[in-house]
């Protein structure tokens, strides 16, 4: 690392390491001068998110994240063109689910395995990705309650199921659900008074169902809208633009706090029994 941030001329860093590495460097290459693109998730703990603040207030430099930029992200867009539009009528509620067997890979001692190294399991894993869509679509978590499963995969403090009941800024209720010892399954589904919205976020389809009464309903194929090459990585290039232009950058430091944050309340609210509020972790 020292070798890197001698490099004459560099501009920026993009740390693309573990979870539990994801500060210490950043924040070195912030005191060197560097912007700093790190990838998801953020960090691993509340204090390491006042870390993170602090350096680049002091610092002044630019900080992206590896999250999907939401304005560019096909299935945000949708979702968002079905609630704008009024097509599902009132949003009833919503279910994410994230989940792969990647966890039955995890061999004992491997930081991914270990509860303070990584929290919340898949959660920290897969689960950012969609708070990152859901805080987008519906705005931030207010508070949520969670339960967790440990026993599928023994060899690993972290856990293996994760049920997250959710509560929005604005109301809208919807459970996040991850689990690593399954098959891959990435589904987004919006529930409505007038229409139900089906989206696999793996395979890029998406389908509605309205409801007829007292009849049980099809699902219609959507036309999905068309990904450009740089939709893919267009978080980099608002980081590239935010360096030179001084546009904000795409998703920001506050973006990567506000995935991480309702994934530390989950631990809270599991080991605790009860709901969290989001506000308890950052007073």
């Amino acid at each position: 690392m020292d070798e890197l941030l001698a490099t004459p001329g560099l501009e920026a860093l993009i740390v693309s390491t573990g979870i539990d590495t994801h500060t210490d460097l950043a924040i070195r290459g912030m005191e060197a001068g560097l912007h700093v693109l790190v990838e998801k998730p953020l960090c691993g703990t509340v204090d390491e998110i006042r870390q993170l603040r602090a350096a680049q207030r002091k610092a002044g430099r630019v900080v992206g994240l590896g999250h999907t930029d939401n304005q560019t992200d096909v299935y945000t867009r949708i979702a968002r063109e079905f609630l704008e539009n009024g097509q599902l009528g009132t949003l009833a509620c919503y279910e994410e689910n994230t989940s792969n067997s990647g966890g039955l890979e995890i061999k004992p001692g491997e930081w991914r395995g270990l509860r303070d190294r990584n929290p919340g399991g898949m959660l920290i894993q897969c689960g950012v990705h969609a708070l990152h869509r859901l805080i987008n679509v519906f705005r931030p978590v207010d508070n949520l309650q969670a339960m967790f499963r440990y026993d599928a995969n023994p060899v690993t403090q972290t856990a293996d199921i994760a049920n997250v009941l959710l509560r929005h800024k604005n109301g809208v209720l919807g459970t996040l659900n991850a689990y690593h010892v399954t098959g891959y399954c990435h589904e987004f589904r919006l529930f409505g008074t007038k229409e139900n919205l089906y989206i696999d976020t793996r395979n890029c389809r998406a389908s509605y169902q309205p409801r007829l009464r007292n009849l049980v309903e099809e699902r219609t194929p959507v036309k999905m809208p068309e990904i450009g090459p740089l939709d893919y990585v267009s978080n980099v290039v608002d980081f590239f633009k935010a360096i030179r232009q001084g546009t904000p950058a795409s998703p920001s430091l506050e973006d990567g706090i506000a995935a991480v944050l309702p994934v530390f309340a989950t631990e809270l609210s599991e080991r605790e029994g009860r709901r969290v509020s989001i506000s308890e972790l950052t007073a």
